[in-house]
């Protein structure tokens, strides 16, 4: 098992909500935040909610003055701050918590020294920033119970879920599924699921089941009535994986044993939701991340 060091940067003058915590939860999907900080002008009446969420995770708080009206000199001490992290070699990945197109040029450079770059942001983010990242997570589909609920005192509803008949009627949906099982299927037609996350998510960053209401990729799958599932045990007390096949496939022969029993297979829930691989259980490998919080 490797660790998955991820870094976190928020940017509360630029998320909708004190509630950290959402962000955080949803980042230990994928490794673990070893560096977190929130950047902003502190001295200011605008971030004064966050203060009891930062002491309440941990975070830094990275203070930084408005030089002028009209000007955010808090982007250029993240990206300062973001490069010195990342020339220190330490770390596998960024968190980027922002709706703010300015980052889009840092995500790009971060990827392209080989390091992960996690997204977060409301649905308005430019479309150029959310391509910049490897995975981006749309703030609205962060939820959960009531003592996040009652840390933050904002009750977030998930999204109501798209009925199958418009699932189907969307062809940008279907076509993004089919492509992706059909690009990971074997001879038989069958596709790992997991496989079939990853796939989403390298074509589509913001692709993700909870867009359309659907908490994993197996329910927003079986929800369209257009692919087979199936689960398969490996054996030796391993959790059972999922394959899906198109219904139109030919061959109909049920899902084959498999072929390596005791190999290292990810599992649906490492890629249910669309995701990347990370540090978690359920994830085939993983290496370190660090989370930095700007806002």
């Amino acid at each position: 098992m490797f660790r998955w060091r991820v870094a976190c940067w928020n940017t509360p003058c630029l998320t909708p909500s004190p509630t950290p915590q959402r962000h955080l939860a949803e980042v230990a999907k994928y490794g673990t935040a070893h560096v977190k900080r929130a950047y902003g002008d502190w001295t200011g009446t605008s971030l004064r909610g966050w203060k009891d969420q930062l002491l309440a995770q941990s975070i830094q708080p990275i203070q930084q003055f408005a030089y002028t009206t009209g000007k955010n000199a808090t982007d250029a001490a993240l990206v300062i701050d973001a490069m010195d992290l990342l020339y220190s070699g330490r770390l596998d990945g960024f968190c980027l918590v922002s709706s703010d197109s300015d980052f889009t040029r840092l995500a790009a450079r971060i990827r392209e020294s080989g390091l992960t770059v996690y997204g977060f942001g409301e649905h308005k983010t430019p479309k150029p920033f959310v391509a910049a990242c490897d995975k981006f997570i749309y703030l609205e589909n962060l939820t959960y119970g009531h003592s996040a609920t009652a840390l933050s005192g904002v009750a977030v509803k998930p999204a109501s879920r798209t009925p199958a008949a418009k699932l189907t009627k969307d062809t940008a949906l279907v076509n993004q599924l089919r492509n992706a099982v059909e690009a990971s299927s074997d001879d038989d037609g069958w596709a790992h699921l997991a496989h079939v996350g990853h796939i989403l998510t390298q074509q589509r960053p913001d692709f993700d089941a909870r867009n359309y209401g659907y908490t994993k990729l197996s329910d927003l799958v079986a929800a369209t009535a257009l692919f087979d599932l199936g689960r398969r045990t490996p054996g030796d007390g391993k959790p059972g994986v999922i394959h899906v096949r198109g219904k139109h496939h030919q061959n109909k022969r049920p899902i084959p044993a498999p072929v390596n029993p005791t190999g290292d297979s990810p599992t649906e829930d490492a890629f249910d939701e669309g995701g990347v691989p990370g540090g978690s259980e359920a994830a085939i490998a993983g290496t370190s991340v660090e989370a930095d919080i700007s806002e």
